[in-house]
């Protein structure tokens, strides 16, 4: 069962979200923070596979927040719960390192769908985002970044940018997680990119992954 760590605000929220998920066998609200502060001492202390998180929060910014769970844990899939439309934050989380991002009006059955795609190692993010993405990614359409990656470099490019971590892609391709990292160094020098959220987005906005 995964193991989810709830952070909002609002008391009756996370009771609420907890007795939906209570009828779900696959996930279970194991904890809960109702701060910022408290939400990145939770991600320290508990050992969850995967974080909900609302964007306002009283003390620190949800992108913030967002921001350092993924310093101190870059392979911890988070989802973004919010009251917010899409268009408002979901460019930039996703730039930040989210794993998704719904509204909280959305089904239960969608929360269900976008939790366990994050879980799988995916990302989840609506289609109308993704074809504005494609769409807006026609700068350098005649040149990519990407064309500038070897074939190597390219098959492990795809897969950092889908959230593989470097120790899953080694095993996937039976190289070493030293060799890996110095791909990953390579890729994101040849880029012009800084992190693996930099190749999420450019390769969603490129239309290279989806």
């Amino acid at each position: 069962m995964t193991r989810l760590l709830v952070v909002d605000d609002h008391e009756i929220v996370r009771a609420g979200l907890k007795q939906l998920l209570a009828e779900s066998k696959e996930f279970t609200v194991a904890g809960e923070a109702g701060s910022g502060v408290d939400a990145v001492k939770r991600v320290n202390d508990f050992d969850c596979d995967a974080v909900l998180l609302d964007i306002s929060m009283p003390d620190i910014n949800g992108i913030d927040i967002l921001k350092e769970i993924k310093r101190r844990k870059p392979a911890l899939p988070v989802l973004i719960l919010t009251m917010h439309p899409e268009e408002d934050y979901a460019i930039n989380v996703m730039r930040a390192g989210a794993s998704g991002y719904l509204q909280k009006d959305c089904s239960f059955d969608d929360l269900i769908s976008a939790l366990r795609t994050i879980a799988s190692g995916r990302r989840f993010f609506s289609t109308a985002l993704l074809k504005q993405l494609a769409a807006d990614g026609g700068a350098d359409a005649q040149d990519p970044r990407h064309s500038r990656l070897s074939e190597r470099e390219f098959q492990i490019f795809c897969r950092l940018a889908k959230g593989q971590t470097v120790s899953e892609i080694a095993e996937e391709l039976l190289l070493s997680g030293k060799t890996i990292n110095t791909y990953r160094i390579r890729i994101l020098d040849k880029m012009g990119l800084k992190t693996n959220s930099d190749l999420t987005y450019y390769a969603i906005k490129h239309g290279v992954i989806q």
